[in-house]
């Protein structure tokens, strides 16, 4: 779970792991980047706007190194509409997406099909 926001992150990482996911944390792309490095992940949910290295840059890194690797871009809109940084995500290859705010059975629901899609 790849997210500037330490709320976000702590709320994602707590719900994930009462579905019985094992979530590692990051603060940015360049944190992100070092975990999977490190790790072997079955799918990693990242933010689109995030200082240091942002979510596309991640996504175009992970597509390239990691290219098995399940993402889900999730994005709550900035400078430009949520939809526009989901959508050049999507363009980077067969990479999930979800607008924030989102319902936490539709989140659950995209990572349980992610991961069985393996």
């Amino acid at each position: 779970m790849v997210d500037d926001e330490t709320q976000i992150r702590t709320m994602l990482s707590l719900m994930l792991e009462q579905e019985g996911y094992t979530v590692d944390t990051a603060e940015n792309g360049e944190e992100g980047l070092s975990l999977v490095g490190r790790h072997t992940f079955d799918l990693v949910i990242t933010d689109m706007i995030m200082p240091v290295k942002d979510g596309l840059k991640f996504i175009m890194e992970l597509v390239r190194d990691y290219p098995a690797l399940k993402v889900l871009a999730i994005s709550g809109g900035g400078a430009i509409k949520a939809e526009r940084y989901l959508t050049m995500a999507g363009y980077l290859g067969d990479i999930a997406t979800l607008e924030k705010p989102f319902k936490r059975e539709v989140l659950l629901a995209m990572v349980k099909k992610l991961i069985a899609s393996e």
